[in-house]
């Protein structure tokens, strides 16, 4: 008998400042994700940015990366798990 492999559940955290922003998490378990409001309790990794940022940065303006690096994006918890964002969720607005 073949063992199913452990379940991965991640949390997303995002604190988006400003008049636009709030604070969301996802969480992402067993290829579906759920959106809430508020903080989650022990998320994988937090994005911080502010809420004119993050819409250049999901209709694809802004560089995750030229965010990252110039400050405009902070990335707390596992580093590695926030590349996943882009490659799990597509934004549309």
């Amino acid at each position: 008998m073949r063992k199913k492999p452990p379940v991965k559940t991640w949390f997303f955290q995002f604190n988006i400042s400003g008049s636009g922003g709030g604070d969301w998490f996802v969480t992402v378990k067993d290829g579906a994700c759920n959106v809430q409001n508020g903080q989650a309790v022990k998320p994988t990794t937090t994005i911080k940015m502010a809420d004119g940022d993050f819409v250049q940065l999901i209709q694809g303006k802004l560089d995750g990366m030229q965010a990252f690096s110039s400050g405009k994006l902070k990335v707390e918890g596992d580093i590695m798990k926030s590349q996943l964002i882009g490659k799990l969720f597509t934004f549309k607005l």
